[in-house]
C-alpha cells in the first residue's frame, strides 16, 4: 500500500521502535505543513493509507474528492480537522482510537510544567538573567493552593494526582459521571460551575472537544476568577469562548494564564495577544510531542493500518463505510 505520513516536523516518524510495524510498504513522510487543497491533493495523488498526526492538518470534503484511491485514514485522537460524512460518501475509512488505554502522561507533565512557570515566573526570571539582572519579582507558591480540574477523565485525573503530591487541594467538575468518579477517587467536587470557577486558585482545562464542549469556557465563567488565578489549557482552544481569554486577562481576571493550545495551529503570529502580554506563558502545542507519547500515538495509528490490511479495521468512526461493502 502508499502510505503518506503528513506533518512530521522533526522526521521522528522513522525512527520509532514502532515504526517497523509497517515495514514494507511505500511511505512517503512530510516535514513541512501546507494547507492549500491544489498543493494536498498533489501530494496525496497515488496515497491509499494517510496518516495524521492529531489536528494539524484539516481534511475537507474538496480534498477528499480529488483523491479516488485514498482508501483510510489512521490517527489518533478527536477528529474536528476531518470531514467524516464526505469521508464516508467516497468510501473512505476513518480510524481513530480515542484514547482507550493509557493517558498521555506527556501533557499531564506539560500541564505541570506550564502551571510552574507561571506561578514561579520562570521565563520571565530566565529573561531577566539573561539580560544581567537579577530576580525580576516575586512568585507564588502552590502548597496549600486550590487545583481546579475542569474535566476528570484520565489526563484531569493525573494532572490532580499531581496537584495532590504538591499539597494542593484539589476541586473538580466536570460531566456527572465524571464528578462521580471524582467523588468515588476521594476529591471534592464543586458546587456549581460558577462556584468552580470563583474558588480555583489554579484552574486547568482537561475536555475533549467535541460540539457540546466548544466555548464551554465563557467569558461570564472567567470574569468569576481571582485576580490572582492561573488558567492553564493544555486541551483545545475552542473550549473557551473566542476571544475570551485574551479580553478576561486584559481585564484581570484571571491574573495569569498558561497555554500551549491556540484557536488557529501553527500559530505563527508573534504579535498575537497572548505572546505580547507578559502574564502569559506560551508553548506551541508541545503536549503530546515527546519521544515516549509518540511511540504509544503511533503505535495504535499503525496496528489500525495493519488491521485494515487483514481486512478487519478497527477503531472505525464512520462504520457506514464497511456496512456499504
Amino acid at each position: 500500500m502508499n502510505i503518506t505520513i503528513l506533518d512530521d516536523y522533526f522526521d521522528t516518524v522513522h525512527t520509532l521502535g514502532c515504526y517497523s510495524e509497517i515495514a514494507g510498504h511505500s511511505i512517503t513522510i512530510w516535514n513541512d505543513h501546507v494547507q492549500e487543497v491544489d498543493a494536498l491533493a498533489e501530494r496525496l495523488a497515488d496515497t491509499e493509507v494517510l496518516v495524521l498526526i492529531r489536528e494539524r492538518t484539516a481534511i475537507r470534503a474538496a480534498l477528499i474528492e480529488r483523491l479516488p484511491k485514498l482508501k483510510l485514514i489512521s490517527q489518533r485522537s478527536v477528529y474536528p480537522h476531518i470531514d467524516v460524512e464526505a469521508c464516508t460518501r467516497a468510501g473512505v475509512i476513518v480510524s481513530a482510537n480515542q484514547h482507550a488505554g493509557f493517558p498521555s502522561y506527556a501533557t499531564a507533565e506539560l500541564t505541570w510544567g506550564l502551571t510552574l512557570a507561571a506561578m514561579r515566573k520562570i521565563p520571565q526570571q530566565m529573561a531577566s538573567l539573561k539580560a544581567g539582572k537579577w530576580q525580576m519579582e516575586i512568585g507564588r507558591s502552590l502548597r496549600g493552593r486550590t487545583l481546579g480540574i475542569f474535566g476528570y477523565g484520565r489526563i484531569g485525573g493525573t494532572a490532580a494526582g499531581y496537584g495532590k503530591a504538591f499539597g494542593m487541594n484539589i476541586l473538580i467538575w466536570a460531566s456527572a459521571a465524571s464528578r462521580a468518579r471524582a467523588e468515588a477517587d476521594g476529591y471534592e467536587v464543586a458546587a456549581s460551575k460558577q462556584d468552580f470557577f470563583a474558588r480555583c486558585d489554579v484552574l486547568s482545562l482537561h475536555l475533549r472537544l467535541y460540539p457540546a464542549t466548544t466555548g464551554i469556557v465563557t467569558a461570564a465563567d472567567l470574569a468569576r476568577m481571582k485576580p490572582t488565578a492561573l488558567l492553564v489549557n493544555t486541551s483545545r482552544a475552542p473550549l473557551i469562548e473566542p476571544g475570551a481569554l485574551v479580553a478576561a486577562l486584559q481585564a484581570g481576571r484571571p491574573g495569569l494564564a498558561a497555554v500551549d493550545v491556540y484557536e488557529n495551529e501553527p500559530m505563527l503570529d508573534t504579535d498575537h495577544p497572548l505572546l505580547t502580554m507578559d502574564n502569559v506563558v506560551c508553548t506551541p502545542h508541545i503536549g503530546y510531542v515527546t519521544r515516549e507519547d509518540y511511540e504509544v500515538q503511533f503505535g495504535e495509528i499503525f496496528e489500525q493500518i495493519v488491521a485494515y490490511e487483514a481486512g478487519a479495521p478497527i477503531n472505525v468512526i464512520n462504520p457506514e463505510v464497511l456496512e456499504g461493502r
